[in-house]
């Protein structure tokens, strides 16, 4: 199976989250996205619906459709497959099914989709398997954070020093003003 893109997409075939596994550029997709409602018969059963070059596999999600774009020799049975694992990632990170939830939270689909398929290939992976991979966190990310953290309370215990040296020298009578490394000390008259 080679998957080309998936897609979340409106009725009227607006794209909302749309990922390309294959080099395709954004025209394309997006004519083949606004074609996709032109070519669904309302009366018919089917999940999908073939062209002369690709085949739109997709099931409906309350408002909108989840649409796999696949080539034509592509085995039906494994994109049938595969797009119900992408429906079923779809409510694992948003809310409600609805244009501005999907929107939100368009970078978690996005890494989702890229741990089910790669290079246009669907990976042998499940819904729990899909959440690990994307919530992985890195050693160097932790060591990262902490020093920043660090560097942070440092900061501020410096400045709540100076913040008190300051008001220590107001309060005897004298008025510190900094400039840059050099202390200029007034006194009140």
């Amino acid at each position: 199976m080679v998957l080309l893109a998936a897609a979340v997409c409106t009725k009227a075939g607006k794209a909302i989250v749309s990922r390309q596994f294959v080099e395709m550029t954004r025209t394309r997709i997006e004519g083949l996205l606004a074609a996709f409602p032109k070519l669904m018969n309302t009366g018919k059963q089917h999940t999908f619906v073939e062209t002369e070059s690709v085949r739109y596999v997709y099931q409906p999600m309350e408002k909108l459709y989840m649409v796999l774009i696949t080539t034509k020799n592509s085995n039906i049975l494994e994109d049938l497959e595969t797009l119900r694992l992408f429906s079923r990632v779809i409510p694992e990170y948003c809310r409600a099914l609805e244009e501005n939830e999907i929107s939100e939270h368009c970078f978690d689909l996005i890494f989702a989709f890229d741990e089910i398929v790669a290079l246009g290939y669907r990976e042998n992976v499940n819904l729990a398997q899909i959440r690990t991979f994307t919530e992985m966190d890195s050693h160097e990310e932790k060591v990262f954070r902490a020093v920043r953290e660090t560097q942070e309370r440092e900061a501020k215990a410096e400045m709540r020093r100076k913040a008190k040296e300051l008001q220590q020298a107001q309060n005897a009578g004298i008025i510190g003003v900094s400039h840059r490394t050099q202390l200029v000390l007034c006194f009140k008259p």
